[in-house]
């Protein structure tokens, strides 16, 4: 491809990218303008230089940053003016407010993204780099037993829909997907002879997961019998689809679960995360090693899937005591 073509490309891109900014709404932000300018450009540079996902990533970065520009703005603290000092200040207003942990942790990391970038863009200093994170016990991730993950699955077949909610379950429990991976499979993503289906994680990082032989039939199943006739004339690439032939969407696919949940009655305030967790508390409950584990959820850290050791702890010390108290 020539340079030519390679740069209206990349150009074709931004202007795609751009064209969404606009429908954020940045103009009923209430902040000035200086600050208005700032975070338009700040979306474009998250979209088109690192690539974060539109509908997730950016969202949380731009939401984070305009309610710290909100708080400097109300102390008159000018953007390219705030120390470490405004900052920490920001950080005791977001605690004193009962804010959670894991929620202020968040914001440091947007917080510290948005400097990296005025670092960059206009030439100041990173005033964000002296932050550290608050220290705090993660806390461990809610699961599905094996029993009450068959229970959730075993859905009765009547209608396409019912089809296309067994692949889905099926498949996130046999891949521990995230949602958003899951409903934006394509049907070039999946090889249902080799049993694998890529996918792209944070990042855009690419990898290939295998799965099993039951998720791999439903999924079968129903692209070749039932996902032609939900189309309803569109023309789409994508696997999942909604009532209306389009793509099946993460908040479609959270309000399924939780209706499948309620007509299983199971307790649990259930959501798509959770089989994800389920996926991998199972596999290192049953031998398989947390390397292996890592790979397949994605994680860049394997501190990031260590957690489930203890959620594995966690579950033995459970059934140690039932069966204590059981003697």
């Amino acid at each position: 491809m020539s340079k030519l073509l390679k740069k209206e490309k990349r150009s074709a891109i931004i202007k795609v990218k751009v064209e969404y900014l606009k429908m954020i709404k940045i103009d009923r932000l209430n902040l000035n303008n200086d600050n208005k300018n700032i975070i338009e450009k700040y979306q474009i540079y998250l979209l088109t230089v690192k690539h974060k996902e539109e509908d997730t990533t950016v969202s949380s970065y731009i939401e984070d940053v305009y309610k710290y520009l909100e708080y400097m703005e109300d102390k008159k603290v000018k953007t390219f003016k705030i120390t470490y000092e405004d900052i920490n200040e920001y950080l005791k207003y977001l605690k004193k407010n009962n804010y959670e942990v894991t929620s202020i942790m968040r914001k440091i990391a947007s917080i510290k993204s948005f400097h990296r970038y005025l670092e960059k863009t206009y030439d100041l200093e990173d005033v964000s780099i002296k932050i550290d994170n608050p220290k705090y016990y993660r806390k461990l991730p809610n699961i599905l037993t094996i029993e009450e993950v068959d229970n959730l699955l075993d859905i009765k077949l009547d209608t396409p829909f019912d089809y296309r909610n067994k692949a889905m379950l099926e498949l996130m429990y046999a891949s521990g997907l995230r949602v958003s991976e899951l409903v934006n499979l394509k049907l070039s993503d999946i090889d249902l002879n080799n049993n694998y289906v890529r996918c792209f994680g944070k990042g855009s990082k690419e990898r290939i997961v295998p799965i099993g032989e039951v998720a791999s039939n439903y999924l079968k199943l129903y692209i070749e019998k039932y996902r032609d006739n939900m189309k309803k004339g569109y023309y789409t690439e994508n696997i999942f689809l909604n009532n209306h032939g389009k793509n099946m969407t993460r908040q479609g696919f959270f309000l399924v679960i939780k209706k499948i949940a309620e007509e299983k009655k199971i307790s649990k305030n259930i959501t798509p995360h959770m089989l994800r967790h389920s996926f991998a508390t199972h596999l290192l409950n049953n031998g398989a090693d947390l390397r292996t584990i890592q790979v397949m959820l994605g994680h860049s850290n394997i501190s990031t899937t260590q957690i489930y050791t203890n959620v594995g702890r966690d579950i033995l010390k459970e059934n140690y005591e039932l069966y204590k108290r059981r003697d």
